[in-house]
């Protein structure tokens, strides 16, 4: 392991890229969020998900629409509506170029006026073309030839059948008290206690159930993993219209928690997710040293992305989640395809006890295979 702590991680951020910055410390420390969700991403994106995803989307509440959270990724319900192919010589490649090589629809005269990807090859992940109360149609770009690029328009449900949010929680090095992260981490918390049909509930000695309300309007209420197991392979329309699928991802400040020691913060997550992944310490640590610290010559691109977004000048940013560089992006498709099996290793799961990366990627592919037209109509 590179470095012994994600606080050694972030002096050497501190160090060598953000010497610039009034709050350098803090710089690195944004900039280390910015790399959980970005590992978050491509990971989903590695397991075959594009197609499904949203980014940054507001998240009403369930049967409480009137309150929504904003959450870094969704997975929703996808239906294909065209692929198309534009030369690599047409850039920008603009939500107009793009309208113009299909057949005219009612959303196409009202698209939003986005880039997909940009004259300097930026590109934009999960690019929103529409958008209204029971429509979300996105792009994204599917395949990069010598000669043409290939983009895929899907219609995406607007709810979604997983949502994926980030966390970093604990205390940074040299600070006794960080009340900050609990109050983050009850957010989180709330967010994913809220979002879907499947309720939660404690009982007198402290085991967890599961509520559901069926369209008669009786109460289902069984041990919840048990429950949660059951929707997740079940076909009833009933059970699942308004269920949603939480999952957490946390890193934490400092080495002050391990995935077998949890501090207050990891409590209050892990009770409230269906899957809480804890990224680890040498996860975080050996994709900085392999990409952004010492690449090998070929994914030196990634690192020359992230260094041209941290410059301390506003608008240059090319390595979050929303927005990338298309040669890192291709990169980190690559490095993440191969390294996959050593990837998955970055990542101890938390809750449910006993389960691995593999059964939440298998329960993800269980609810995207599900005839979602049938079940929301």
């Amino acid at each position: 392991m590179p470095y012994d702590s994600v606080d050694a991680l972030q002096r050497a951020l501190t160090r060598d890229v953000f010497h610039y910055a009034k709050d350098a410390k803090k710089a690195a420390g944004r900039s280390l969020g910015t790399l959980v969700e970005i590992i978050t991403f491509y990971l989903i994106k590695t397991w075959h998900f594009e197609k499904h995803i949203a980014i940054e989307r507001r998240l009403p509440e369930y049967a409480n629409p009137d309150i929504t959270h904003n959450v870094e990724f969704t997975l929703h319900p996808s239906m294909p509506l065209h692929t198309i192919r534009l030369p690599n010589t047409s850039l920008p490649i603009t939500s107009r170029k793009i309208t113009n090589e299909i057949d005219e629809q009612e959303w196409t005269s009202h698209v939003k006026s986005v880039q997909l990807l940009s004259s300097d090859r930026l590109l934009r992940n999960a690019c929103t073309l529409f958008e209204d109360e029971s429509q979300l149609i996105v792009v994204y770009l599917r395949t990069v030839a010598p000669k043409y690029f290939t983009i895929s328009i899907r219609e995406l449900n607007p709810h979604p059948f997983a949502v994926f949010e980030c966390k970093r929680v604990g205390v940074e090095e040299g600070v006794k008290k960080g009340p900050q992260t609990i109050e983050k981490a009850k957010q989180g918390a709330y967010v994913a206690r809220t979002v879907s049909s499947l309720q939660k509930i404690r009982m007198a000695d402290g085991t967890i159930n599961g509520i559901l309300e069926l369209k008669s309007g009786k109460l289902r209420c069984e041990p919840y993993n048990k429950f949660l197991q059951l929707l997740i392979q079940s076909n009833d329309a009933d059970m699942l219209r308004h269920f949603t699928l939480t999952v957490g991802v946390v890193s934490n400040h400092g080495n002050w928690f391990t995935s077998n020691d949890h501090n207050k913060e990891l409590k209050v997550l892990a009770q409230s997710y269906d899957w809480l992944l804890f990224l680890s310490d040498q996860g975080l640590s050996e994709f900085v040293q392999s990409l952004l610290v010492s690449p090998s010559k070929k994914y030196k691109p990634i690192k020359t992305a992230f260094k041209k977004s941290y410059t301390g000048q506003r608008g240059i940013n090319r390595f979050t989640k929303v927005q990338i560089d298309l040669a890192a992006d291709l990169l980190l498709q690559d490095y993440f395809t191969k390294n996959l099996s050593a990837v998955k290793q970055w990542f101890n799961v938390i809750s449910p006890a006993g389960r691995s990366i593999p059964e939440l990627k298998q329960e993800l592919s269980n609810l995207a295979s599900k005839k979602w037209n049938e079940i929301l109509k």
